[in-house]
């Protein structure tokens, strides 16, 4: 519910990622791409890799924190990443035991 001019702003969006990584939802589309943001999210909640940008969720740091943060975050990681068996040490159980997800 922030303005626009807030949800552009560097410092306010790692403020409020530190607090509710599922903020980056409402920060300007840029900051989906900033890397320390990303990081800063996951870290506080694996569930905002959804939010990230395609290159975020292909970068495998990114993924890592959001799955040690939230085993179930793996699902919004790229593919090619959901398939890494260091991913997959990190996902719930239930997720090594799903055959869609393992494969």
């Amino acid at each position: 519910y922030a303005a626009t001019s807030l949800r552009e702003d560097r410092e306010v969006v790692l403020a409020a990622v530190a607090q509710n990584g599922y903020a980056l939802r409402y920060a300007a589309g840029s900051l989906h791409e900033d890397r320390e943001v990303v990081l800063a999210a996951v870290a506080q909640n694996g569930y905002a890799l959804e939010y990230a940008a395609t290159s975020l969720r292909e970068d495998r740091e990114v993924v890592l924190a959001a799955v040690a943060e939230d085993g179930s975050a793996l699902e919004y990681a790229a593919g090619s990443l959901r398939q890494n068996g260091h991913a997959l040490k990190y996902a719930a159980g239930s997720l090594r035991e799903d055959r869609e997800v393992v494969l």
